[in-house]
């Protein structure tokens, strides 16, 4: 899924493309795409473009008449910049959004529909669809470990929680836990830890904000992934880790896959994974000394 520093990173490219340029025409090939019917998408057609906007995980298109066009990738939603008019050819090519100079198109790969495009009017209507996480970019210590404390959850849930933190999803919050050298699972935070975190939150974003508007130069990014080369633990299980040199280990939940290094975040101790602590009962390992035994048997 497409988190914070790619979503900055697509609306830095498309500031220089379409802010000041006129909407000509809107073309959707899945009709599911579009969640409202009031205002009609037709109604943003011929409105020129004024401002670009970053709403958690989405990218707000705000044009004349105070409408807002409102994309959410989801997991596998991607915008490309084509020449005007390009075909909507292949199931993939969900819709195109043409202007004068280029068509911005979006694509969903797989088979599950889960991209959304919304046409709002209004301030008002925009704020209801803001979940109210901070923006760590902007936020202080304070008002970040606030927001974590809010709940009794744990660091890697409250991370990936838009109603504390805005725009941080699975790939971010593994980055930044594994940098702050903390447990995905802990809930307590000394003061320092708390310092530690809130730095290298930012210091993860900012980095990675650099590097992809970095990597994608003039052009159009056109290799959003949430496995980058580069990154520290995420999806790389079984891997090195840049730090300490352990093994990447992983707990694996859902369609969710937490990523971390045990002798850098949890003092060695091996997280239990759902379902193989399940099938493997008493000999789960708890360090990794059990798990350096059990995979010698």
């Amino acid at each position: 899924m497409p988190e914070l520093p790619d979503i900055v990173t697509y609306i830095k490219a498309l500031e220089s493309r379409i802010v000041g340029e006129r909407l000509i025409r809107v073309r959707v090939a899945s009709t599911f795409l579009v969640r409202t019917a009031q205002p009609p998408i037709r109604q943003i057609e011929g409105r020129v473009v004024r401002e670009l906007r970053r709403i958690g995980k989405r990218i707000v298109i705000g044009v004349e008449n105070d409408l807002w066009l409102v994309l959410h990738l989801i997991i596998a939603g991607r915008l490309h910049w084509r020449p005007p008019e390009t075909r909507l050819a292949g199931r993939n090519n969900l819709a195109a959004f043409d202007f004068p100079n280029g068509s911005l198109v979006l694509t969903e790969a797989g088979t599950k529909r889960r991209a959304s495009l919304h046409l709002l009017s209004g301030e008002e209507s925009l704020r209801s669809i803001d979940s109210g996480g901070i923006d760590i970019l902007t936020s202080d210590l304070e008002s970040f470990r606030s927001a974590l404390s809010a709940e009794n959850r744990t660091l890697k849930r409250a991370l990936t929680d838009p109603r504390l933190v805005s725009g941080i999803g699975n790939a971010y919050s593994d980055e930044i836990l594994h940098a702050a050298q903390l447990s995905p699972v802990t809930h307590k935070l000394r003061p320092n830890e708390w310092q530690r975190l809130f730095t290298s939150a930012r210091h993860t974003l900012e980095r990675w904000v650099d590097r992809l508007q970095t990597e994608a130069g003039t052009g159009f990014p056109e290799k959003v992934t949430a496995f980058h080369q580069g990154m520290a633990v995420h999806g790389r299980y079984g891997e090195s880790c840049p730090r300490c040199g352990e093994k990447v280990l992983r707990i694996r939940y859902a369609d969710n896959e937490t990523n971390y290094c045990a002798r850098c975040q949890t003092g060695g101790k091996v997280l239990a994974d759902r379902s193989l602590s399940r099938l493997l009962g008493s000999e789960w390992p708890r360090t990794l000394e059990e798990l350096e035994a059990l995979k010698r048997r």
